[in-house]
């Protein structure tokens, strides 16, 4: 008998490591949803064997692949071709594989975005953000983010210099400034405060700024997400924030965008976001 998940398209997502990845539910509910057949994997990848583990992929008929921490910058030199926003993001989250190309791009400011405006109802447009962390989940929400016109967006890391050069990179796009976590004023507050750095989930809290929120009006995202309140949700609560959101909901967004990339046809999240424990 013919193994049926020999014929089936494969999949996957590559990161290092991966074992806490819900990629492979959420885009097995896509596929049933759409009627599209198809096998996702976990796959567990150093950052020394990304190279060959990409194009071994390839090889063996690969149809896509997730790529999450910590590899999002490097695949970017792996790619025969980047999006416009994978470009602008200098990181890859999602590629496009065919036998002779292989096509890079970043669906996490989108999902993010998308998050934000459709499932959260929160309008991005005037805002004061503030972004905690200047790493790959940084550089991937940045340009979406400011196609929407916020009033400022200011990005704080322990290493001001790697913000700084994002706050280069980006600030073509509109207002865009950075600082170390310690130079943050006593009440210079925010309308959102996103946490981009994963050292929370690592038992490594950064320094969160107290003074950033105002318990009246400050909406307090993380990137990150948990079966458990993450240590950012966790201490936005702490502070009273006005609203707070963990990562589920861009995670199923930027899957679904994932999703379209390679099936051609668009999920509906709101299924999945039910399913799923999106706070």
């Amino acid at each position: 008998m013919t193994d049926e998940t020999a014929i089936l398209d494969r999949y996957g997502v590559m990161g290092h490591p991966v074992s806490h990845s819900k990629s492979p539910v959420i885009h097995t509910l896509f596929a049933e949803q759409t009627d599209q057949h198809l096998k996702y994997e976990l796959l567990d990848v150093p950052r020394d064997k990304l190279d060959t583990a990409v194009r071994q992929f390839q090889r063996s008929g690969g149809r896509g692949l997730n790529i999450t921490v910590p590899h999002k910058a490097r695949v970017v030199r792996l790619v025969d071709e980047l999006s416009e926003e994978a470009s602008i993001a200098g990181a890859v989250n999602t590629l496009v594989i065919e036998p002779e190309r292989i096509v890079g791009h970043n669906t996490d400011g989108v999902g993010l975005v998308r998050d934000l405006i459709s499932n959260w109802d929160y309008s991005v447009g005037g805002k004061r953000i503030l972004v905690l962390g200047a790493g790959g989940a940084t550089q991937g929400i940045l340009g979406p983010l400011l196609e929407l016109s916020p009033e400022e967006l200011v990005i704080a890391n322990r290493n001001v210099d790697k913000a700084k050069a994002l706050a280069d990179h980006f600030g073509t796009l509109g207002e865009v400034r950075a600082l170390k976590f310690g130079e943050l004023r006593d009440g210079d507050t925010y309308d959102l405060i996103i946490n981009a750095t994963s050292a929370g989930l690592q038992g490594d809290t950064p320094p969160f700024p107290r003074n950033a929120i105002d318990r009246r009006s400050t909406a307090c995202y993380d990137l990150a997400y948990a079966l458990r309140t993450t240590p950012f949700i966790a201490w936005a609560q702490q502070m009273d924030a006005a609203r707070t959101r963990s990562g589920w909901g861009m995670l199923i967004e930027q899957a679904a965008e994932s999703f379209r990339l390679w099936r051609g046809v668009m999920p509906d999240t709101g299924p999945v976001l039910k399913q799923l424990p999106v706070t």
